[in-house]
């Protein structure tokens, strides 16, 4: 029976990946059992080999190499897990790690102990989420979470537009002047003025410019061809 920890690394760079499976040879308890350049070679090894785990870098053959690999392993061998060792500290890529199936993400500069003492606990099925990690993670989803209520309330003031409010807006974002929009309209300026005061108070706003940079920021301009009465 074989008590050791079976590993997969994946870098592109040769110095860099060399050097960590010399490292981890070294652990009596783990066994480097395949080596992979870049994402796609990961995935085939770890059909292949069935490791416990894959110790994988992000940035490979391409920005987010290493993190389609994790997803497409998560998928279709749920059973082996994913580590993510890279050198990159953005919030993006710690998220996307995490959100594809990562159970860990390690910058290279950390101590081989920490290392070796992550590949322990994960394979030990540990979810391994670092302090400094949680934080920016809840930071992500308290950020994800403003954006969805945004939208929604967006989206719920837009069915609430008249066919004519909506015409309004549509005039405004090309830059119709509310005189401009009202010869267009054949009413009064006024009758405009009148549209456009319904129109923040739905949207819960004082300018128009308001109501145009929300549907700019949440890309719901589409919404403008929908028919309402």
């Amino acid at each position: 029976m074989n008590d050791k920890i079976e590993i997969v690394v994946a870098d592109d760079n040769d110095e860099i990946r060399n050097y960590f499976v010399k490292v981890f040879s070294r652990s009596s308890d783990i066994k480097v059992v395949g080596e992979a350049k870049n994402g796609r070679e990961a995935t085939t090894l770890a059909c292949e080999k069935k490791p416990n785990i894959v110790v994988m870098d992000i940035e490979m053959d391409n920005q987010y190499d290493g993190i389609h690999a994790i997803r497409d392993i998560k998928e279709s061998m749920p059973d082996i897990k994913s580590i993510v060792l890279t050198i990159h500290h953005e919030d993006e890529y710690l998220f996307q790690a995490y959100m594809a199936g990562a159970m860990d993400y390690i910058i290279k500069t950390a101590s081989v102990e920490s290392i070796l003492k992550s590949i322990r606990l994960v394979h030990q099925n540990k979810f391994n989420i670092r302090p400094e990690a949680a934080e920016r993670i809840l930071s992500e989803l308290r950020w994800l979470q403003s954006e969805r209520v945004s939208l929604l309330f967006t989206l719920n003031a837009v069915t609430k537009l008249t066919n004519s409010e909506l015409e309004v807006i549509k005039a405004i974002y090309r830059g119709g002047t509310y005189s401009e929009i009202a010869n267009e309209r054949h009413v009064e300026r006024g009758t405009i003025k009148t549209h456009v005061n319904r129109i923040l108070k739905k949207f819960e706003v004082s300018r128009m410019s308001e109501v145009i940079r929300l549907f700019e920021d949440l890309n719901v301009y589409e919404k403008l061809d929908s028919p309402h009465d």
